[in-house]
């Protein structure tokens, strides 16, 4: 199947995302944190690399990094993380730093069958820049 996809023009990153975006549903900080202040039923995913998740996050959130949300999403993969694979029913929202890997990784767990799937618009630093609680964690190294 890939070796026969010849575009015309090479694809780039932005591109992906904006694929991505086109079918995603994406949620807004200040709307983010209602949900979170109403006790929603949700499973909160920061998507980004656990380097990134320790300068700060969103209380509550899972680190999940981008790089293997499949194999995490996957039940099939004998390292899947149980708390993602049972959230196909659940409302999942997803986090990275700026949205791209988010929107993304919300496409891929749709296609994977999970059925309530947001992307935080603008990620964690919109988060950050809109003045909404986060969590700073010192390292110890």
């Amino acid at each position: 199947m890939y070796d026969t996809y010849k575009p015309e023009q090479p694809v780039g990153l932005m591109d992906f995302v904006r694929a991505a975006k086109s079918c995603v549903k994406e949620i807004n900080p200040q709307e983010l944190k209602n949900k979170i202040d109403a006790n929603e039923d949700m499973l909160l995913i920061d998507v980004r690399e656990h380097s990134e998740n320790e300068q700060g996050h969103i209380k509550g959130a899972v680190v999940v990094p981008r790089g293997i949300l499949e194999a995490a999403a996957d039940p099939a993969y004998p390292k899947h993380f149980p708390e993602l694979c049972n959230a196909r029913e659940r409302q999942v929202v997803v986090y990275c730093a700026t949205g791209g890997r988010s929107a993304m990784a919300a496409a891929v767990l749709q296609m994977m069958g999970f059925k309530n799937v947001l992307s935080l618009d603008g990620g964690f630093t919109r988060w950050e820049t809109d003045g909404m609680p986060l969590v700073r964690e010192a390292r110890f190294v």
